[in-house]
């Protein structure tokens, strides 16, 4: 009876999320529909336009969720806790290169990078290696660098600038937040989680085994509805921003190295655009802003926008991610001064 209670609950919540879920897409879908002035109200064309935004977000971030939830639910299933420590350095500094070196194999972005970290945490992966994968592996695979290359191919130094300030300022991130944290579990977790885990522990048993194929799916699918309602959140609250924000103020203060780095990260963060499709953005401002400030835009945002920052509150513990959030920005930015000011960019 507790167990088929436990179930109908879990079922329920899992139901009442997923009708929500469509409810909220099937309105904006139809929004144009009640702009119906015969009806006796209009819906502004601002509306309409967070309408538009939020969908696009949404639609290309949703097949890059998919990617990273399938990839956490394999590497559940299939990864064995002593499979990562056998692979990696004991020494901790040493590990940052390969997990640099790993980002740069894998066709991850922003969108999809989150549920896997997590995963590999959770397995045993150390908290600062995690980090440099989080941040690495957005920007240096090879699918973000042909969209950069075909964004800049008249001036390749923004491609080379961003692929290396990313490679080496992932592993300075990721020694930074090994000296904070020292590895200490900074992941948020469920109850049913922690029974399990101790259970685990207790027993040095694994729980009942089902078949692998339904394991997948069904971890698959818990992570997708887990992670699906922090992207609905985050992709509406930066069409918000994308729609209302005064993009002429922030133009006009962007008129030198400082400011316009500021103003590009400031942009990069609340745009919360696809790495694989920034580059492109990107090139647009190139008329308005500098060489190094649309480097900036390139290098933070993959590392750190507004759906992904929603998302970690939503799985690593709150001092964690406002100590990654002032880390990362602040090496972004100090980098690419440093580098517009010694006119390598």
């Amino acid at each position: 009876m507790v167990k088929f209670k436990q179930f109908f609950l879990s079922f329920g919540k899992d139901f009442l999320g997923f009708i929500l879920l469509l409810f909220f897409l099937v309105l904006f879908f139809n929004i144009e529909s009640f702009k119906n002035e015969r009806a006796g109200f209009t819906v502004p064309d601002s509306w309409l336009n967070v309408n538009t935004i939020f969908l696009g977000i949404v639609i290309e971030a949703v097949p890059f969720i998919l990617l990273g939830v399938f990839v956490s639910a394999l590497i559940q299933i299939y990864v064995k806790e002593d499979f990562i420590q056998r692979f990696l350095p004991k020494n901790a500094y040493a590990a940052l290169l390969p997990a640099a070196i790993l980002g740069a194999i894998f066709p991850i972005c922003e969108c999809a990078i989150v549920p896997i970290v997590r995963r590999l945490i959770k397995k045993g992966m150390p908290l600062h290696v995690g980090v440099v994968f989080l941040v690495a592996a957005p920007i240096l695979n090879p699918v973000v660098a042909a969209s950069t290359f075909f964004a800049f191919r008249t001036d390749l130094t923004v491609l080379y600038a961003r692929m290396g300030l990313a490679f080496v300022l992932s592993i300075l991130i990721g020694g930074v937040l090994y000296l904070v944290f020292k590895n200490r579990d900074q992941l948020k977790w469920t109850k049913e989680e922690l029974v399990g885990r101790q259970v685990v522990l207790e027993t040095n048993t694994q729980p009942r085994k089902m078949n692998r194929l339904k394991q997948t799916l069904y971890h698959a699918a818990d992570e997708f509805f887990l992670m699906g309602k922090f992207l609905i959140l985050g992709a509406f609250i930066a069409a918000l921003f994308q729609t209302f924000l005064d993009r002429s103020l922030l133009q006009a203060i962007g008129s030198n190295e400082w400011s316009s780095t500021a103003v590009m990260m400031a942009f990069a963060f609340l745009l919360s655009l696809c790495s694989e499709a920034d580059a492109f953005v990107a090139a647009s401002f190139g008329s308005t802003f500098t060489t190094g400030s649309l480097i900036a835009f390139l290098v933070y945002g993959p590392m750190l926008d507004l759906k992904n920052t929603i998302m970690l509150f939503a799985f690593f513990k709150a001092r964690f991610v406002l100590v990654f959030m002032a880390v990362v920005t602040a090496v972004v930015f100090i980098a690419v001064v440093m580098l517009q000011l010694l006119a390598i960019v």
